[in-house]
């Protein structure tokens, strides 16, 4: 939508639009240059993924970018209406992000569930403010749980040829990212956000705050990426590994780190990779520069 047209609704300002797309391409960026991720491409290398490298991350970010406007603006030009008919109506901008993002890879699937995710989060937020609310961590859980009301049904439905999500529910009961949406991300919520806002405040760097916050997700999380690769056998071994982590207080001395680093190697010879985890930590950055009232906030 042309920024004209922006300032003639009178919902969203051009500043406030290019703030939000802004965050929303930093949290990506804050995500795949973590180093190191067990699993994930990161700048020591590329995980479990043959595919895809650190360059194409970034170019993927900034194809996708260059869509997020949209979703805040059709959050805003849709706020009276149903919140169920949201995800309908946002549908084509996501079918768009996903082919710049393809335009952008070659081909290659970078970012499908951050378009997912981060375009849910942007509705909201353009939602929030045209209905002049704050816009805060729980306000866009309760809206997102609110427009992905019974997004899980189709994971339920038998077909010839089962998409991976349904056959992951059908065989293991896992909902993954949609069950995580229907229900407004409760592991960022209450889980990953609130850990890292901790221990950013004991003073812990964004990297290691971040980083941990990563592994906490993993040890909790019912990754379907994981377990499209490897089963539940993986998916276990992925979460008590993580958990084991974790169960001396968090990441604090070289050796924790010497850990990680031979976590990914395993990650990497299992051909294991916690993407779900890595959507879900973009998430909790975007999240944790929150609440929003209008005022620009320091990054």
């Amino acid at each position: 939508m042309r920024q004209s047209t922006i300032n003639q609704a009178g919902l969203l300002s051009a500043e406030t639009v290019n703030y939000f797309s802004q965050l929303g391409w930093q949290a990506m960026l804050a995500e795949v240059n973590l180093t190191p991720k067990p699993g994930l491409v990161d700048q020591f290398n590329n995980g479990a993924h043959k595919d895809m490298s650190l360059l194409d991350f970034h170019r993927s970010a900034q194809a996708i970018a260059q869509h997020f406007p949209a979703f805040l603006i059709a959050g805003a030009t849709t706020a009276q209406c149903p919140s169920q008919q949201i995800l309908s109506l946002i549908r084509p901008i996501g079918l768009a992000c996903e082919k710049s993002m393809y335009q952008a890879t070659s081909g290659v699937n970078t970012h499908k569930g951050t378009i997912f995710s981060l375009g849910l989060t942007l509705t909201a937020v353009g939602r929030l403010i045209a209905l002049k609310s704050i816009v805060s961590p729980f306000a866009i859980h309760q809206l997102v749980a609110e427009f992905c009301q019974g997004i899980t049904l189709e994971l339920k439905t038998n077909s010839i040829s089962p998409t991976a999500g349904q056959r992951l529910y059908q065989e293991y009961g896992l909902t993954g990212a949609r069950g995580e949406a229907e229900n407004g991300y409760p592991l960022v919520i209450q889980l990953a956000l609130p850990h890292y806002l901790q221990r950013l405040s004991e003073g812990k760097t964004q990297s290691v705050a971040l980083l941990e916050t990563l592994i906490l997700l993993m040890a909790h999380n019912d990754d379907t990426n994981i377990a499209n690769r490897g089963g539940m056998q993986g998916l276990s071994w992925i979460k008590k590994t993580a958990l084991t982590l974790l169960s001396t207080g968090g990441l604090t001395s070289k050796a924790d780190f010497h850990k990680i680093s031979t976590f990914d190697k395993h990650c990497i010879n299992r051909n294991l990779s916690p993407g779900g985890s890595a959507d879900l930590l973009i998430l909790t950055w975007f999240l944790a520069r929150l609440p929003y009232s209008g005022v620009k906030l320091q990054n």
